[in-house]
């Protein structure tokens, strides 16, 4: 059965989300539905350096605490290649000569539309200027990329965005037979 949406109200919205309430039919009948829009896509970079380490950041979610990350962040209505080199070089003072996209992803699917893409840079090197401070980047590390898996296995890496990311780069290099 598809889904028939009888009537829609905006409940909320701000410069980044939109939260509507649905009045729905279902496979359950008639219900409420809250979906989460987010305005931009996000970006997401797996940076793999010549030794095959993954750069990932860590910073402090209000949501959820630390966490271990790829870099990334909202493409603010840019394209997402350009985004994802802005990302990159905001949370870590990075640049990347190669730039590979690696996948598409929505996350949360069942409450909300949230466009996500994924890129591999490789060609790493410093840029001018450093991270900036306003990204709330706590540490940026270089974990081999066998190591940024185990991490995933224990639960040192939380993040779904993150670990799909790790998991569309793995499929590109082959760490996945």
């Amino acid at each position: 059965m598809a889904w028939q949406t009888n009537d829609s109200r905006i409940v909320y919205e701000n410069p980044w989300i939109s939260v509507r309430e649905d009045a729905v039919t279902g496979p359950a009948g008639d219900g409420i539905y809250g979906v989460v829009t987010l305005r931009h896509p996000a970006v997401f970079v797996v940076a793999v350096d010549e030794r095959e380490r993954v750069c990932l950041v860590t910073l402090d979610r209000y949501t959820v605490g630390p966490s271990i990350e790829v870099p990334a962040g909202g493409s603010d209505g840019e394209d997402p290649l350009p985004a994802a080199q802005r990302e990159l070089l905001e949370e870590t003072g990075l640049r990347a000569d190669e730039w590979t996209p690696i996948g598409t992803m929505n996350a949360l699917n069942g409450v909300t539309v949230a466009p996500e893409h994924v890129f591999l840079a490789r060609g790493l090197h410093a840029a001018d200027g450093e991270a900036r401070a306003e990204e709330g980047i706590e540490d940026v590390s270089w974990v081999p990329f066998d190591e940024a898996l185990r991490m995933v296995a224990d639960g040192r890496i939380s993040d779904g965005e993150t670990v799909a990311a790790l998991a569309f780069a793995g499929i590109r290099l082959g760490r996945f037979r």
